[in-house]
């Protein structure tokens, strides 16, 4: 239920609360005075766009605010967006700049315009004459049916949709195996061609980068002897044993004696002496490593030209599947994978087929179970809504959902939902859209939303120029279903028919004033006395005369006797 709805510089409302009533609130004013803009101000808080025209003049963003009750069917989208509740309220609210920038508030949480109208879309809708238009379209024709016939038909609804997407799926996969069986041929082709040079070289983790620095040793062999052979003379000294060139080795040793007599005379110089021994060591471990080293620099010119050629064989690789060898395995090992699935083309469509054969059983099983319940609903429907018709000054009127077969089962069925209307005695029923009159369209619409609520207790209904194209007797027998409508649902109409404003529970009304420079709106709520000058002047603009507010006592009295009670 919508406790209260605030609006701020919106149009021609500069700042007015709107607290309906739990039952039948109507919302009337003179043309021009921002009637719609209660509407466009409820739109908002439902999720419609909006630009910035809609911005007061002179104002840089309207507010639009709204208190909603009975949250039961939104709980868990309000968790979904963090939303939090003053008591058992919700409060959401919808922000317009004058630039056209537009944001959403949920719970005290900014979020999507989508998620907002998603959730309040749960709790409230609104009827205008757009919904009278698009009453006339196939879609709409259909969720009308679907929406009476309650639960058992949504899930069977829902099943049917879940199998019609699967198997979509699996068709566009097998038409996407066969188109392109001739690309994926000679993708496998080309994989399985560089999967066996790739075998043939067989090529090792890390290969390459250790024989670059094998080759790059045997290349330098006569500069690595000749370096080796220089260390080795400066730390050995001279082959013949030359006193005067001992090498670093034969001065370690000099030292070494040298220092050992002086820690036998100074015992403060025994660190040094073991310093020196420590030293002597060093020098020749590290002299006997380098004449090592330099028995093993031995030129090979065969493992060289090995080395060359094994590497040009790795070479040819990298140029192809990697900048390194394994960068190529990796490639190999990818590429030995997409052969395996491009090989089980022939495996996948036999599997494909077999789904396919199973869900296009399901389908057809499940399209029939769908189109029993829509036969059931229809009839249901059309005599519930049949009585309403005759209620609303159409007896001889005839309603019915003609199911006609589609060609292939679509995804909302195995048929197409066609309402069709008689208005009148021996007339061919037609389809709703192409016979009835805007008059006819408004009592079918309300007629048809009076039985469909019935399901919907709680929901709030906004319905605009919902009497639009009657008067006279059909118009309180308007007022009369909006009434009944009341009875389990809170109904909020925006009306010019006094008929139909003398059923409210409540009664506002949107007044305007110009100063000359600017026009403003102003909305109250109005006492019985105030009732009846505002039902005098919507009958004949003799707000002031005593006929016109005898006029419409009556018309307050006989309402007040004929309504159902609301809650």
């Amino acid at each position: 239920m919508l406790v209260e709805l605030r609006i701020a510089n919106l149009g021609v409302i500069a700042d007015a609360t709107l607290s309906p009533s739990p039952g039948m609130t109507v919302v009337t004013g003179e043309t021009g005075a921002g009637k719609t803009m209660i509407v466009t101000g409820l739109g908002l808080l439902l999720g419609e766009r909006a630009d910035g025209g809609i911005v007061r003049r002179g104002s840089s963003r309207a507010v639009v605010e709204g208190r909603f009750t009975g949250l039961d069917a939104v709980t868990d989208a309000l968790d979904g967006v963090g939303a939090g509740l003053d008591g058992d309220e919700l409060l959401v609210a919808r922000h317009v700049s004058a630039q056209g920038r537009s944001r959403a508030f949920v719970g005290g949480v900014q979020a999507p315009i989508s998620h907002m109208g998603a959730i309040t879309g749960e709790l409230a809708t609104i009827h205008g004459q757009s919904e009278q238009l698009r009453l006339g379209t196939a879609e709409r024709q259909r969720e009308v049916l679907d929406r009476s016939g309650g639960t058992a038909l949504a899930n069977s609804l829902t099943a049917y949709r879940e199998a019609f997407a699967r198997r979509s799926a699996l068709r566009a996969e097998r038409e996407d195996i066969v188109a392109h069986a001739l690309e994926r041929a000679r993708e496998a082709d080309l994989l399985r061609f560089g999967l066996d040079e790739i075998t043939h070289v067989d090529p090792q983790p890390g290969e390459d980068e250790q024989l670059a620095t094998e080759a790059a040793r045997l290349q330098a062999i006569d500069d690595l002897r000749m370096l080796a052979e220089r260390a080795g003379h400066a730390l050995s000294g001279s082959d013949e044993g030359d006193p005067d060139d001992p090498g670093a080795v034969g001065l370690a040793g000099v030292a070494r004696h040298a220092l050992d007599q002086v820690a036998q005379l100074d015992d403060g110089a025994r660190e040094l002496a073991g310093l020196a021994r420590s030293v002597t060591g060093q020098v020749n471990d590290l002299a006997a490593q380098v004449a090592s080293y330099l028995a093993d620099l031995d030129a090979d010119p065969l493992r060289l030209e090995a080395v060359t050629t094994r590497r040009a064989e790795l070479a040819s690789l990298t140029r192809k599947y990697g900048t390194t060898i394994d960068e190529v395995l990796a490639w190999a090992q990818e590429a030995a994978a997409r052969c395996a699935t491009l090989s089980d083309s022939d495996d996948r469509l036999a599997h494909l087929d077999a789904e396919l054969s199973r869900l296009d059983g399901r389908v057809a099983e499940l399209g029939q179970e769908l189109t029993d319940l829509r036969e059931q609903a229809a009839d249901r429907l059309t005599r519930a809504v049949q009585g309403e018709l005759a209620a609303l000054a159409m007896p001889h009127a005839r309603l019915g959902f003609d199911l006609r077969p589609l060609p292939e089962p679509g995804p909302w069925g195995r048929e197409q939902i066609v309402l069709l209307f008689a208005a009148n005695p021996g007339a061919v029923p037609a389809p709703l859209a192409k016979v009835a009159s805007g008059g006819e369209l408004s009592r079918v619409r309300l007629a048809l939303e009076v039985v469909l609520a019935a399901g919907d207790p709680g929901h709030v209904f906004i319905f605009d120029e919902v009497d639009a194209g009657v008067g006279g007797a059909v118009a309180v027998e308007v007022g009369r279903r909006l009434a009944r409508l009341a009875a389990h649902s809170q109904v909020i109409v925006v009306t010019h028919l006094a008929q139909v404003a003398a059923f409210a529970d409540a009664h506002w009304v949107v007044s305007k004033s110009d100063d000359g420079r600017v026009t403003t709106s102003d909305l109250r709520c109005l006492t019985d006395d105030d009732r009846e000058a505002e039902l005098a002047r919507m009958m004949g603009g003799l707000a002031d005369s005593e006929s016109g507010l005898a006029h419409a006592r009556e018309l307050l009295a006989n309402a007040r006797d004929d309504a159902t009670p609301s809650v």
